[in-house]
């Protein structure tokens, strides 16, 4: 019980302070030269990790599965964390970080589609609380300042589409495993985004420097890398629902970690969308725990 404990205040902690430092080093690089950089470290920290559950399961993979892999790596790479970087470039970094922890309920409205998990009343109640939320993170009739509705649209359709992501891994984890797929569709997706960014002729190491390498190597190593190990490890020696009490915790954390390393600002309108997609989480976590259970 310790070590579940231990390892959610980890991932929490880690994921809560991505958007801070993706909102210090976006300044600095261009939103997809990030993105791809990110998440070929991330990809390759976590290679030794699935190699280990691969023999350990004894994995065997099929073409399908590659191509299962690589299309999940364009959604969630090229598409999703695209969209999830350029919100935060384009809003403050607690805003983006609450409508993006809104994506659990996104993959429950897929999985409704893709899975044998079906959508019920509970959920749909859920999902109209996270969506109230989102309006009143918005503030669209009165945008606070450092927001923008473009940023908080492209933090949305971030957060829908790595709904998408996650509702396709959801389909193959338990024969693949949860660090195997990870590790590869973010290989994957970063081969994807090599080839996007020579395409548009974008920089790909042009613009690290020493004064952001470190911010540079905290988002690969640290958040795609550690990150997502833990929240992977909680899983492994618990259930996804407990794993996902992540996701339901960094409402709380991300603003906190906004306000003091970037002086952000939250108005009543931030405090009462926190508010909101917090119960919304709450309410998924506990439909998904009832269910475990």
């Amino acid at each position: 019980m310790k070590r579940i404990i231990v390892y959610i205040i980890i991932s929490t902690t880690l994921f809560s302070s991505m958007e801070v430092v993706l909102k210090a080093v976006g300044n600095q690089l261009d939103a997809f030269q990030i993105t791809f950089i990110r998440f070929l470290i991330g990809g390759l920290f976590l290679l030794p990790f699935a190699y280990k559950e691969i023999k350990r399961r004894g994995t065997k993979f099929t073409k399908a599965d590659y191509r299962h892999m690589i299309l999940m790596g364009i959604v969630c790479i090229c598409l999703s964390m695209s969209f999830f970087q350029l919100g935060v470039d384009n809003s403050n970094a607690s805003t983006a970080a609450v409508i993006f922890c809104l994506n659990p309920l996104f993959t429950m409205v897929f999985a409704h589609f893709m899975t044998e998990e079906k959508l019920n009343k509970t959920k749909v109640i859920a999902l109209c609380f996270g969506i109230v939320g989102i309006v009143f993170m918005i503030n669209p009739w009165d945008v606070n300042p450092g927001d923008s509705l473009l940023g908080a649209s492209f933090s949305f359709i971030a957060a829908l589409v790595f709904g998408l992501y996650s509702a396709m891994g959801r389909t193959s984890i338990h024969r693949l495993g949860g660090i195997t797929q990870t590790s590869l569709s973010f290989v994957f997706g970063s081969i994807a985004m090599f080839i996007v960014l020579l395409v548009a002729d974008k920089p790909i190491v042009s613009g690290i420097n020493t004064g952001n390498i470190a911010m540079v190597l905290y988002v690969g190593v640290m958040v795609t890398g550690l990150g997502y190990l833990f929240y992977f490890l909680i899983m492994q020696i618990s259930d996804a629902a407990t794993a996902s009490i992540v996701f339901f915790i960094k409402p709380i954390f991300a603003p906190i970690m906004a306000v003091i390393l970037l002086n952000e600002a939250i108005r009543l309108n931030g405090i009462i969308g926190i508010a909101l997609i917090f119960i919304s989480s709450y309410i998924n976590l506990r439909e998904h725990r009832r269910k475990v259970n």
